[in-house]
């Protein structure tokens, strides 16, 4: 699968049309981020319920108190990413890379 590298400002608009499709508003548009390379992006309390992150490439990245209830990240390679206080219920980590994760805090409940 392809990386495509995302910027803030992606990630601005991907992260405002998630919070409208998860409040059924019209224009909003799930988060497919799937095979992203999101390694310089801040995504620090970024609301990613239901985010499709498979394969995308979270190395080192910033998800840091981040809403990732019921979130797809299936081989995702999170390899020393910082998820200290995220909210991982229910994500779908099979596959993953967690060599090295801060989880100080995160909510693995049914992950």
């Amino acid at each position: 699968m392809p990386m495509s590298k995302k910027t803030e400002t992606e990630m601005a608009v991907i992260l405002q049309k998630h919070g409208m499709w998860l409040c059924s508003e019209e224009g909003g548009k799930r988060a497919d981020l799937r095979g992203a390379d999101l390694r310089a992006v801040s995504l620090r309390y970024a609301r990613l319920v239901r985010a499709r992150l498979s394969h995308a490439d979270l190395r080192g990245a910033d998800l840091y108190g981040a809403n990732l209830y019921y979130a797809g990240l299936n081989y995702a390679d999170l390899h020393g990413a910082d998820l200290q206080w995220a909210d991982l219920r229910r994500a779908d980590l099979r596959g993953a890379d967690l060599h090295g994760v801060l989880l100080h805090g995160a909510d693995l409940t049914e992950a």
